[in-house]
């Protein structure tokens, strides 16, 4: 055993000690950036007018954003770099590119007032994924504060997805695109409480009618995806005003910040 009054054992001459390099986590970030590159595909083809595909790189970017984080919780591999990856990937993929996708389909039609619009929803979004980095440890995990960010780029491409799906006339509802994506925008960064879903466990038993019901839940989206999906996210995108009147009028607390007057865990935390 060697004695602490003693100088540490030292290394034979001319052996070079190297530091272990740090590794990145494979599994996890291969999720995230695909969900980058759905976000980026959306970009290119909201360029080459195809509108539909764009929705699709955009809902694609969804599920994988969805998975990244699960993934890298089930084996055990996650990592402050993952974190600020995912993050990163999320403001491309939910705030750049269904403000480019909404502004070339159709708000550049209404000059200044369109390019404001969407910079002000893909302003939102990165505020709204700031102040989730740095409140995650004071928001009740169940509730998002505010609508999250895919959700917000779902509504604004699942109503562009629509209306090119029906060949209506992009430059008529130009304006119904300028409310829509400042609906989007500043309910991102609004106080107003939206179910998470983090509750549910994957890794818990259910009852075989649950799996009946997803899916005819996956048999109902995929009769009209534009409709249906589009349909999803209005009711989603209602239901915080819904519980938040509804918290107001019990007299119940409507904020999901704790009581707590501690300062947050501001590690690289993401969404």
């Amino acid at each position: 055993m060697h004695d602490s009054n003693l100088p540490p054992p030292s290394t034979p001459e001319g052996v070079v000690v190297r530091k272990r390099r740090k590794g990145i986590y494979i599994l996890p970030n291969l999720f995230t950036l695909a969900a980058l590159f759905g976000g980026f595909y959306a970009v290119v083809m909201a360029m080459n007018g195809r509108f539909d595909l764009a929705a699709a790189g955009v809902f694609g970017a969804m599920v994988l954003d969805s998975l990244d984080g699960r993934v890298a919780r089930m084996t055990n591999t996650q990592s402050a770099f993952g974190e600020q990856m995912d993050s990163l990937s999320d403001m491309v993929s939910f705030g750049a590119a269904p403000a480019l996708i909404a502004y070339v389909w159709s708000l550049q039609a209404l000059g200044r007032w369109g390019w404001i619009a969407a910079f002000v929803y893909c302003a939102c979004a990165a505020l709204r994924l700031a102040r989730f980095n740095v409140n995650t440890g004071v928001v009740d995990k169940r509730w998002f504060q505010g609508l999250p960010s895919p959700a917000a780029a779902a509504l604004v491409t699942g109503f562009v997805w629509l209306l090119d799906d029906y060949g209506y006339n992009r430059l008529e509802a130009a304006w119904v695109m300028f409310a829509v994506a400042l609906y989007a925008g500043l309910t991102m960064v609004t106080n107003v409480p939206f179910y998470s879903f983090k509750d549910i466990s994957m890794k818990r038993s259910v009852p075989f009618a649950v799996v009946v019901l997803m899916a005819l839940a996956i048999a109902v989206i995929n009769i009209h995806p534009p409709i249906v999906l589009f349909a999803l996210f209005v009711a989603y995108g209602l239901s915080g005003y819904v519980v938040y009147g509804w918290r107001k009028a019990k007299g119940m607390q409507t904020s999901v910040i704790s009581t707590s007057t501690d300062e947050p865990d501001e590690r690289g935390l993401h969404r």
